[in-house]
């Protein structure tokens, strides 16, 4: 007989994980590994005493941990290239350019927009936080701006120019579960873009005014230092040149993060040709080391490596793992078929959606799945209640792949915690974006939506 997982007991375990994870992350400031791995190990002798074979929960880890290996193998490489960028003098002079052209009272409104195009360019909310993102970061650390809310500004910026990107994966995802054309897709997605754009640009325009205390006197010193201590001339652009080239010539993600990485080699060894390629290596695997003396510029410049990420690659392995069991074990199947009862008209469909896709991300840390597993399941109501399905590819984007930034085990909210060094429950108010997108969404979702008849479908 085949084993199968009821709603009752599906809800008490999920219950018992959440318990756990906040427990531990929100109550004891645990590292979230640990209260991850306890689940893993409750939902396993969950299956044991169940009936469920050691095959099912073999398949459910490995199946789990599979769809994380292209994003580890791209954290990793990200790594490596930010760890180049600086030595090359890539991230030091965007630095330096950004401080001539933006001012304090503008600065976080600029850096959303900033952010945003050019995750629209690049189709990934991931490499724009990681290049100019972290530059961009560094420069409202040294203008006395609170980190949180610098990254809450990076991170709206990159992940709406993420949403409405064409090359963007998630992107063309939602589209394609909801059987729909990307292009109509992201012009349907400006009926929440646009009033979420506005309302992070008012958001990010009240926050504009550094929390801390530093003079133009202090930040010209501390530019002066990183023009001394670096290379800084439009070569070391070289490498964000390769970025967006690769970006228009739309090749993948791991080939243009190599080739980046290499140009930045390259670089390097212009401004530095009697450098060791043992020392580029160490600066790869380990990270670059700023030593210029001021202690200051040495914190924001000393990052990067491919072992910086290892942290957030132990955690999105142990989250995947336990994703992969609740898929398995159709615990997260069981529930989802549950909502779609309530979901009669338009505005509670829409609701219902929002919440399957953030309660995916907050149970199983992954976009893709967010988007996946609710957009199958809720299809064929869109379908039955004569709702456009872009309406349904919209609210996948925002609340699935937005919203993967808020979670602090999730694949987008560990990667920003180990680039940027700031907590997601740090920067989760300030991501107005990420709140707002999937908020406007359902509001406009109970005003009625669009109905079949303007669809264009595949």
């Amino acid at each position: 007989m085949k084993k199968s997982v009821t709603i009752k007991e599906g809800i008490f375990l999920l219950a018992v994980i959440l318990a756990i994870i906040g427990i531990c992350i929100i109550g004891l400031s645990l590292p979230p590994q640990i209260p991850i791995l306890f689940s893993i190990g409750i939902i396993i002798l969950f299956a044991v005493v169940k009936g469920f074979s050691w095959d099912v929960i073999h398949n459910g880890i490995t199946n789990g941990i599979q769809p994380g290996i292209i994003p580890i193998l791209i954290f990793m490489l990200i790594g490596a290239l930010i760890s180049v960028w600086i030595a090359a003098g890539t991230i030091p002079t965007i630095m330096v350019y950004g401080f001539s052209i933006l001012s304090a009272p503008f600065f976080l409104p600029s850096v959303f927009i900033i952010c945003a195009i050019l995750g629209v360019t690049v189709g990934s909310s991931l490499t724009t936080i990681s290049t100019v993102g972290i530059a961009l970061f560094g420069m409202g650390q040294i203008m006395g701006f609170n980190p949180a809310i610098t990254a809450g500004a990076i991170i709206s910026g990159a992940f709406l120019g993420n949403d409405i990107s064409p090359l963007s994966d998630t992107t063309n995802l939602s589209s394609a579960i909801a059987e729909v054309d990307m292009f109509d897709h992201i012009r349907n997605m400006m009926w929440v873009t646009i009033p979420s754009i506005i309302v992070s640009i008012i958001f990010f325009g009240l926050m504009g005014h550094p929390s801390g205390i530093s003079t133009g006197n202090n930040i010209d010193e501390l530019v002066n230092t990183i023009r001394t201590a670096f290379p800084n001339s439009i070569i070391t652009l070289i490498p964000v040149l390769v970025l967006f080239l690769c970006a228009w010539r739309k090749i993948p993600a791991i080939p243009t993060l190599l080739l980046s990485i290499v140009t930045a080699i390259g670089v390097c060894y212009i401004y530095a040709p009697n450098t060791s390629f043992t020392s580029i290596a160490n600066i790869m695997q380990n990270g670059f080391i700023s030593k210029t003396g001021v202690a200051s510029v040495d914190v924001l410049l000393t990052r990067g490596g491919i072992q910086s990420m290892m942290w957030s690659v132990s955690l999105i392995l142990l989250a995947l793992a336990l994703g992969g069991l609740l898929v398995e074990l159709k615990i997260i199947e069981t529930i989802i078929s549950k909502i779609l009862r309530y979901a009669s008209t338009r505005g509670k469909l829409t609701l219902m959606t929002a919440l399957s896709s953030i309660g995916v991300n907050i149970l199983l840390g992954e976009a893709y799945l967010s988007i996946i597993l609710p957009g199958k399941a809720f299809k064929s109501q869109y379908d039955k209640i004569n709702s456009n399905p872009t309406n349904l590819s919209a609210i996948l984007a925002n609340a699935g792949a937005a919203v993967n930034a808020l979670v602090p085990w999730g694949v987008s909210g560990v990667f920003i915690m180990g680039t940027l060094g700031v907590s997601t429950l740090d920067y989760f108010p300030f991501a107005i974006y990420c709140i707002a997108a999937p908020v406007i969404n359902i509001l406009i979702g109970f005003m009625g939506g669009k109905k079949t008849a303007k669809a264009t479908s595949k």
